[in-house]
């Protein structure tokens, strides 16, 4: 097909999006790049993080003959994500600021900006597919099982999904590595980035402390005996095994220890020696800030499946409403870790429903 409407790919320096960016050209789109810098920090050895994956970013616009923009979203991603991201550490919750990244970097500043440079439609290199089903767009799940992100874009709407294309959405991450290393793009190889968003790979604990000063308190076992130290509680997650610095314990087992309750009021984190302890285990869960993609609320008791935690097979579930939009859900199964401050999101088979913050597990 051809176009004459300007399609701008959210290019970041990465095998998807430059794939993303090549099968559009490929197809006819009059494409621009463009690349967003969100995160103004520095490496140990001073350099600029973001710095390589620019570089190759102009290096496969380069190849493909499209044009690159660039655009500061550093402050946007300060006061819309980051600073979300710690106030909820802080409350002993554990976030997910990918989520919230698509939903006010991705999909909002960059969507803003990009029709500010005169763009009709954007593209981004998610492994997820869009269908328009009676007038009513369908955020649906990636071809690729193992790498569908559908989990990470559950706080889009109408608006956005119709104004957005994933091309890669319909191709599995092998065939996208064969296509970039076919059309001799340099980033065919290189590794997918890991970490937190925009923020990449750095020791956590190590970079959280920097913005949210250590609170030791006591590690007790669930019966209350002392077994070591923490640093802060923020530190950990339920379910955690690596990390928690516990040595030989008097009358106690060899086995792992887990993180199975934070005790906020007392500075605790308790710990115990089995991967299945029943404080781990919930049937039930609240949740709030649901968004609906469709724009619909649904009638409740409403049947369908879930994910509590990214890459987690969907689980059958009810979903109730309860006061102040609020939303009770019911597993069919025992759900282990449900952690609040992460995102729970709904499915109907491959049609992602939208999602909510996790507030509390019983």
């Amino acid at each position: 097909m051809t176009s004459k409407n300007k399609l701008i790919v959210g290019i970041s320096g990465g095998v998807d999006s430059s794939v993303t960016a090549m099968l559009l050209k490929e197809q006819g789109y009059d494409v621009e790049a463009l690349f967003m810098k969100n995160w103004n920090d520095q490496s140990e050895d001073g350099a600029c993080m973001w710095e390589a994956d620019v570089e190759d970013a102009m290096m496969v616009c380069e190849k493909l003959d499209i044009p690159l923009n660039t655009v500061d979203l550093s402050s946007e991603y300060w006061d819309n994500v980051f600073k979300n991201f710690l106030t909820e550490y802080k409350s002993g919750r554990t976030p997910n600021p990918d989520v919230l990244c698509n939903q006010e970097i991705k999909f909002k500043a960059f969507l803003e900006h990009a029709e500010n440079l005169g763009a009709t439609q954007i593209a981004t290199g998610h492994y997820a597919r869009i269908s328009n089903e009676n007038n009513s767009y369908q955020l649906l799940k990636g071809l690729d099982q193992n790498k569908d992100q559908s989990y990470f874009l559950c706080r889009l709407n109408q608006k956005q999904l119709e104004k957005t294309l994933f091309p890669i959405g319909e191709l599995e991450k092998p065939e996208v590595r064969k296509r970039a290393e076919q059309a001799g793009l340099i980033t065919h190889d290189k590794k997918d980035s890991t970490g937190i968003c925009f923020i990449g790979e750095q020791p956590f604990r190590q970079f959280l402390s920097r913005y949210i000063p250590p609170d030791q308190g006591l590690i007790k076992t669930t019966e209350g005996q002392t077994v070591g130290e923490h640093e802060g509680v923020f530190y950990y997650t339920l379910g955690q095994r690596q990390g928690l610095g516990i040595g030989g314990v008097k009358g106690a087992s060899d086995a792992p220890w887990y993180v199975v309750q934070k005790n906020i009021a007392e500075n605790e984190l308790i710990v115990a020696q089995d991967h299945d302890h029943p404080l781990l285990h919930s049937h039930h869960l609240t949740a709030s800030d649901i968004n609906w993609i469709s724009g619909k609320i649904p009638e409740t008791p409403f049947k369908c499946h879930a994910k509590n935690r990214y890459r987690q097979a969907d689980q059958e579930c009810v979903i109730e409403k309860v006061e102040n939009g609020n939303y009770s859900v019911s597993f069919t199964n025992s759900q282990r870790a449900i952690t609040p401050g992460q995102f729970i999101v709904f499915y109907k088979e491959n049609v992602c429903l939208g999602g909510g913050i996790i507030d509390s597990a019983s």
